[in-house]
């Protein structure tokens, strides 16, 4: 991901991502969500992930938290498995890709990938523990989505780059 700067709109990046999902009904999800959590990063950081896991919002997209199970202080989920944030996961190879779309919200600068299924991940960058949200295609249009995750990033996960 490059460090330059863009003029960036957040509205205007989900929504190309994905339009057509707009008219798509927004379905809560289960009050659960099966989530792998990365394995064993480093101990530094966990203790940043368990950090932010305290910080996380309890809704992001009107949707609430839900369970993941396992339960870990590296995952977290709303409205099911609609979004699925996970702590500590390993640097993207796109990310090292300059021409790779990278948008920045709340100071949090963040990668962003379209899935196969519709879906969008965003994996933040520049900062001390790599962390991923995924979001389903339902929810990708959401401007606001990130606003709060990121907020709880810049509070818990230092500026700088991760060796993990």
């Amino acid at each position: 991901m490059s460090r330059h700067r863009r003029p960036f709109s957040l509205l205007a990046a989900l929504t190309a991502l994905a339009a057509p999902a707009a008219l798509a009904g927004c379905s809560p999800g289960g009050s659960e969500a099966q989530v792998e959590p990365p394995s064993a990063p480093p101990a530094d950081v966990a203790v940043l992930c368990a950090a932010l896991h305290k910080e996380l919002p309890g809704t992001v997209a009107e949707l609430d938290r839900s369970r993941t199970v396992p339960e870990s202080d590296l995952t977290a989920a709303w409205g099911g498995s609609a979004i699925v944030l996970r702590c500590g996961v390993g640097k993207p190879v796109k990310m090292l890709d300059p021409k790779q779309d990278g948008i920045e919200v709340n100071g949090v600068g963040w990668l962003v990938e379209r899935l196969d299924d519709g879906g969008v991940r965003f994996t933040t960058g520049l900062r001390l523990a790599y962390t991923e949200v995924t979001v389903d295609k339902e929810h990708a249009t959401d401007a606001g989505m990130l606003v709060g995750l990121s907020a709880a990033v810049a509070k818990t996960v230092p500026v700088g780059i991760s060796n993990s």
